[in-house]
């Protein structure tokens, strides 16, 4: 067995105490639970942060005046070793929503007094029982949608608040089988090593089914959508996704990591391409941009059934002239 226990439990008591505290009482936990010299990279406009202090003030603290009596509803926690180090350091993971009522403006977007979720998912890395560094990336767009704006054109494919795994087995608290998790890894290089070529030679749909099963979902972030099994996925996004641009960089890592039947990794940026024939309904513009990426797998068998994707997407459309947080602050709600 692969025992993640010491650093799983400092990261649900990082969880309890922060989910716990007031607005004014996450600047006292974060640094309780960070290392002074902590780094957090967030979703545009957070993007990379120094020390908890920050952290509190620019992020947890308006995020909770907003979002009152917020909730965490996890659907994965699991922890692991970094491949990307040589297996040298460890990152606790959690992924789901967080839900409260939307009773104040946060970023400029309008309250609606209602529930609202934020996914999210968090790579939390532990060294001597503190937490050094963070990557939190959410769904913005999504939660301008609850709130009845439109950040982008109709997307691809669906709008939805997403659920958790079909297994309902993404929550590891106790240890879990290493084998097993090696071979998560394993599939997710493989898909890894497919992804990155975009000349395999073989159809898109026949080189997707070298490592998904036919009736896979990718739960894509809002302006994308979700989209499931192999022929649709690859008409809804992966498709419209090549097409639309070229000069893709290699892809690139901070933490690539699996336990259990779960695995995914992050980077800052994943890759780079530049936009040539349109994204989202967006005409192209011709400018390199970075991808800030999440994947979050589910394994069955030896291929992949599940994928959960955060996109900053507010990044990368800021990098091409489209400044989205600010069109929506002036636009009414439908």
């Amino acid at each position: 067995m692969t025992d993640f226990t010491e650093e799983k439990r400092i990261i649900t008591e990082l969880y309890r105490d922060l989910d716990t505290a007031s607005p004014e009482a996450a600047k006292a936990v974060l640094k309780h639970h960070y290392a002074p010299n902590h780094i957090w990279r967030g979703y545009h406009p957070f993007d990379e942060i120094h020390g908890p202090e920050a952290v509190a003030d620019r992020f947890w603290a308006p995020l909770k005046t907003s979002l009152t009596h917020l909730q965490r509803r996890q659907d994965v926690f699991m922890a692991g070793k970094n491949e990307m180090d040589g297996f040298a350091s460890t990152w606790v993971v959690s992924m789901g929503h967080l839900m409260g009522l939307f009773d104040a403006p946060w970023l400029g977007i309008a309250p609606t007094g209602k529930m609202a979720f934020l996914r999210y998912c968090e790579f939390n890395k532990v060294e001597n029982g503190q937490v050094t560094e963070t990557a939190m990336y959410f769904d913005i767009p999504h939660l301008m949608m609850q709130a009845g704006l439109q950040p982008f054109p109709p997307q691809t494919a669906a709008h939805l608040v997403q659920p958790g795994p079909m297994t309902h087995d993404g929550l590891m608290f106790t240890p879990q089988s290493p084998e097993t998790g090696e071979k998560t890894l394993g599939a997710i290089n493989a898909m890894i090593t497919d992804l990155g070529q975009w000349n395999s030679g073989l159809s898109l749909e026949d080189e997707l089914r070298r490592t998904w099963h036919e009736d896979m979902i990718w739960w894509g972030p809002a302006g994308i959508g979700a989209t499931y099994t192999i022929p649709r996925y690859a008409k809804q996004h992966s498709g419209p996704f090549r097409a639309g641009f070229t000069d893709r960089s290699k892809t690139t890592h901070i933490c690539r990591m699996a336990e259990g039947h779960f695995g995914g990794f992050f980077g800052w940026p994943n890759f780079t391409a530049t936009p040539t024939g349109g994204f989202m309904g967006m005409p192209a513009t011709g400018k390199p941009g970075e991808f800030r990426v999440i994947d979050i797998y589910r394994r069955d068998g030896d291929k992949l059934a599940e994928n959960w994707i955060f996109i900053d997407l507010l990044h990368f459309w800021k990098q091409q002239g489209v400044d989205i947080l600010a069109r929506m602050a002036e636009a009414p709600r439908t």
